[in-house]
């Protein structure tokens, strides 16, 4: 593939709900463009986009597939995103380096979560927009209602660029109101034809709203719209080019990719309407110096010093990991050695091409605008700069969202714990939207992702791309202990075994405290000596690891030294340690022990009609509700308190209470004493656990 200027560039993402069709759509401009001589089907497998062999069992999109076509001297580097929410750190990759975004919908289905969450996506970035309502050949579709749904629910923006000939089985095409040329589908591929008479009245309140927008666009237009002259053709499209760029026109087009139509129309509509890169934010970028901090801009313009953004990694155990980046300024060359201003560290680009699906097409440069790939980077990942080494500037990394879900992972062979540690990492340089930690009071390793099915995925790559096998279970709480009243206890340790024998004893006194543990000593007289209270406070900071209840972590407890007596021969720091323990246990069950559970603090936001639905769900969850405030249009952020353990599942609750729109975040803010007929069964449990 040969290299474009800039100005003949358009990067677009492909959005919207899963099953929409935006990896048929891929296959369509494939065949359509003569890169490929039939059209792959999802449902078979072979489609270009989605060549992982995870996507091939599953049947669906799970990463971000580059598709570079070229049509008419000009090229399009299309970012196949997945529809499954789970995946989407993709999609925000994929957003990070697209000029505008073309949203699919299913005609037969309407406007689909995916579709709004894709909407939100491209607003909250001010990303030119084209709707292409897919699949008007189904039965039940009715367009009228699709374009009334749209405009209910996104805005006066929706203009309808296209009106179909006919509907579900007697779908055979549309108007091009914008140019006002009819497209019919001739029973292997669409092709002109004159508007239908009958149609020509249903055309012209169309055509008259995107004349009135191209008038809104310029003062001498909105002039010219006043005084009842007609616009030339090229006045049409570019006061709506900048209507769409600005995104206060959203064009709706219509269509049926498996058989094709609509797609020429869609690539004309994308070369029209949407922005090359250098249009995009005025072709400037900006960072910061990696050195100082202050903000600086990198123009995009070949001649400037070379900066790109990594948006995408792919991790194959055989292939060796690839980047995909986007170039900012300057050009890639390969042999370059570049600096990583990210990890601040040195690569050298051994290799440049271009990814079309899993094909690899080599290429001597890559121009600013444009997308490309390189393999064996050793320190970049996803999210990382790459620039020159004399003018460094790091952009901002990919602002992924926060696991909702966690898991408990652990082998299933004995001894692959490090493999399982080194895979994930490997994982998480392709995925960044996945974490794993440790959890040093559970003594568990957590996977945290954004919903089951990305665990699932992560589980079988595991066990596929690197031969490890596990197994999955719910985290276990990190309960913890404390006590409510005072006790003075003796501890004393004393053991005789015809030598020197063992004695250590004390006094201490146990009460609450507002810091996790405090040790004092008011010993009169020398009752303990001096070089034994170190290993009293020893002995008992080592006992507040397993507490009288559940063998739970002990905190918020303080522990006074008082008196004790001890042996000349036989006194030894270890007997006064054992006599710590001891005293510890009988403190501890003397002064009203209980046991304490997480509490985590949760942000909700969902839409208003959902409210009534999450207010009782908190509610028998042993939760409350703190306040609301709204956050989005339409949207409610629900501020919320829960213990822990009573939200392991709702990730997966919540998408099923609001129908996916709904998400949250949560953190561990403190502990509260758990009530006793639920601390019961928890302490019988834990009990269990630690038995097995």
């Amino acid at each position: 593939m040969k290299n474009y200027a800039v100005d003949k560039i358009r990067n677009v993402a492909f959005l919207g709900h899963g099953g929409s069709g935006k990896t048929t759509l891929t296959e369509a401009l494939l065949y359509t463009t003569n890169v490929t001589t039939r059209m792959g089907k999802v449902d078979d497998g072979n489609t270009v986009s989605d060549y992982d062999k995870e996507e091939i069992n599953r049947k669906f999109s799970i990463g971000t597939s580059l598709i570079p076509i070229e049509w008419n001297e000009h090229k399009y580097n299309f970012l196949d995103t997945p529809g499954y929410f789970d995946f989407v750190g993709e999609t925000l990759g994929a957003l990070r380096v697209a000029g505008g975004a073309v949203i699919m919908l299913d005609a037969s289905s309407g406007i689909e979560v995916g579709t709004e969450k894709a909407w939100n996506f491209t607003e909250k970035r001010n990303m030119p927009k084209i709707i292409f309502v897919n699949k008007m050949d189904k039965e039940n579709v009715n367009y009228v209602k699709i374009i009334k749904d749209l405009k209910d629910t996104f805005g006066k923006k929706i203009a309808p660029f296209c009106i179909p000939i006919g509907e579900g089985s007697e779908f055979k095409g549309f108007v091009n109101v914008v140019d006002q040329v009819g497209r019919e589908f001739n029973g292997t591929q669409c092709v002109d034809a004159p508007i239908p008479q009958d149609m020509e009245l249903r055309v012209r309140p169309f055509r008259e709203l995107l004349i009135e927008a191209v008038a809104e666009s310029d003062e001498e237009l909105m002039m010219k719209f006043f005084e009842g002259e007609t616009f030339t053709n090229e006045e049409i499209h570019e006061g709506l080019r900048k209507g769409v760029i600005s995104g206060d026109i959203v064009p709706v087009l219509v269509g049926a990719v498996e058989k094709r139509i609509g797609i020429h129309t869609l690539m004309n509509m994308i070369y029209d309407y949407f922005p090359t890169p250098k249009e995009m934010n005025g072709g400037v970028y900006r960072g910061t110096n990696p050195d100082t901090e202050e903000e600086i801009d990198r123009v995009l313009d070949e001649s400037e010093p070379f900066s790109a953004f990594v948006f995408k990694t792919i991790v194959d155990p055989f292939v060796g990991k690839i980047s995909l980046f986007k170039v900012y300024s300057g050009t890639a060359k390969k042999d370059m050695e570049v600096l990583n201003t990210s990890k601040d560290e040195k690569e050298r680009i051994t290799s440049l091409f271009l990814l079309r699906g899993k094909e690899q097409l080599e290429v001597d440069k890559i121009i600013a605008g444009d997308i490309g790939a390189t393999a064996k980077l050793q320190y970049t990942e996803t999210g990382d700069t790459l620039c020159d080494r004399d003018k460094p500037i790091k952009y901002a990394g990919i602002n992924m969202p926060r696991p909702a879900l966690f898991m408990a992972i652990e082998p299933k062979s004995k001894g692959d714990e490090e493999k399982i540690h080194s895979s994930l990492h490997r994982l998480t340089e392709e995925d960044p939207s996945f974490i794993l930690e440790r959890n040093k009071e559970t003594r568990q390793t957590l996977l945290g992702g954004q919903g089951t099915m990305q665990i699932q995925v992560i589980t079988s790559k595991l066990k596929n791309l690197f031969g490890v096998e596990v197994t999955l279970e719910d985290p276990k709480i990190a309960y913890r202990e404390t006590i409510k009243g005072v006790a003075t206890v003796q501890g004393k340790h004393k053991k005789q075994s015809g030598g020197a024998g063992q004695y250590g004893d004390i006094h201490v006194k146990f009460e609450p405290s507002n810091e996790p543990f405090v040790f004092e000593e008011k010993i009169f007289g020398g009752s303990v000596p001096r070089q034994y209270i170190p290993a009293v406070e020893k002995g008992l900071q080592e006992s507040l690891e397993h507490g009288v209840l559940a063998g739970c972590n002990v905190v918020n407890v303080k522990a006074t030294l008082l008196d004790g007596s001890y042996h000349p021969v036989d006194s030894s720091e270890m007997a006064f340690k054992l006599a710590a323990h001891l005293a510890f246990k009988k403190g501890m069950e003397q002064a009203q022990p209980i046991l304490l559970e997480p509490i985590a603090h949760v942000e909700i936001y969902i839409p208003d009609e959902y409210m009534g639905d999450i207010m009782g769900d908190m509610n028998r969850r042993r939760g409350r509700i703190l306040g609301m405030e709204p956050n989005e249009v339409g949207y409610q952020k629900v501020i919320a308190e829960a213990p822990q353990s009573e939200m392991f599942a709702y990730a997966t609750d919540l998408r099923s209470m609001t129908q996916a729109r709904g998400w949250f975040n949560m953190s561990v803010e403190r502990y509260e004493e758990v009530p006793m007929q639920i601390a019961l069964k928890i302490i019988e449990q834990v009990k269990k656990d630690n038995e097995k």
